[in-house]
């Protein structure tokens, strides 16, 4: 038995049993990912894997109640291998932090500055994503820690604590119309054409459920992943936009005007996440504590540390 034969195990079932895409992930040819499925259900005398012909159709029983079990030794090698590099290197190495454009444009800058000062020795890699992508990269392994507003729910493998509340403002040019008419309220603002995040981002989902339940289909001529694309096309007189308060700042961007709306769009907390049963190094709680101060630490630690909940039953 060894690790490849149990990677293989994980990639299929990660890619659909598609063997193909497996192979691609895998970086190894499909016959030779099949094989090491054959030579570890030979090794174990059970089938892992129904078939149809060649084709992989999911999962036997006992496959099914194997997978936990190669997914964890697979995920204690990664500990294993990471705890050894930590005590030969307590304060080098690398960090790699996944976040969307809002938080790595504006919400990451004073901590990676905090952080660089204590450790000057760990290399920093910055990754940019949607919440989705943020997740992928967590449970791949690829990044030490994710941050976004709005992270998928349905991965039991990531430990998620909300850090920090943000709400929505309303920016448009000096001099709009929408600027005198206060109060501002959600039937005034319908009437505007609309600039704003795509779907899935930086509070989305509360701005498209706040005009749901008036009833009314906002305009939004234009979506985009950024409050500075955002923020371009309302200078230019396209829309009124709705961004991220700590993506707006009076001096930068004097050329707009800026409108609380949370009482429109209620508060959204910011998550930051790191896989479940995962190895945090000293200085990646260094970092958590620089990006949120106080239980920030000791709340992922908890999390991180616990098993994933039994979707069994």
């Amino acid at each position: 038995m060894n690790f490849q034969q149990l990677r293989s195990v994980r990639e299929t079932v990660r890619c659909g049993f598609n063997l193909s895409e497996a192979a691609v992930v895998l970086e190894a040819s499909q016959s030779g990912v099949s094989r090491q499925i054959r030579d570890l259900e030979n090794e174990l005398g059970i089938l892992l894997f129904k078939r149809s012909g060649k084709r992989l159709t999911g999962l036997t029983s006992p496959g099914d109640h194997l997978l936990p079990i190669i997914e964890r030794v697979l995920d204690d090698s990664l500990n294993l291998r990471q705890a050894g590099q930590d005590f030969l290197a307590r304060e080098e190495g690398l960090l790699s932090i996944a976040a969307t454009h809002s938080q790595a444009r504006y919400a990451l800058p004073a901590a990676v500055q905090e952080f660089r000062l204590r450790f000057p020795g760990v290399r920093l890699h910055l990754h940019q994503g949607t919440p989705r992508q943020i997740a992928q990269m967590l449970l791949d392994g690829e990044v030490d820690v994710g941050i976004a507003t709005e992270l998928p729910r349905n991965h039991p493998q990531l430990a998620a604590i909300s850090c920090r509340c943000w709400t929505h403002l309303v920016v448009a040019p000096a001099g709009h119309p929408l600027l005198t008419e206060a109060p501002l309220t959600i039937e005034k603002l319908a009437r505007h054409p609309l600039i704003t995040y795509d779907s899935g981002l930086t509070g989305r989902s509360r701005i498209d459920e706040a005009f749901a339940r008036h009833g009314l289909s906002p305009d939004i001529v234009l979506a985009a992943m950024d409050a500075d694309v955002i923020k371009t096309y309302v200078e230019l007189g396209v829309g009124v936009g709705i961004v991220a308060d700590l993506a707006y700042d009076a001096v930068r961007d004097r050329r707009l005007r800026a409108l609380e709306a949370g009482h429109l769009f209620g508060e959204n907390r910011t998550q930051l996440a790191v896989r479940r049963g995962g190895h945090l190094r000293g200085y990646i709680h260094a970092f958590i504590d620089a990006f949120a101060p106080g239980m920030a630490r000791e709340a992922i630690a908890r999390a991180s540390a616990e098993a994933p909940p039994d979707d069994g039953g």
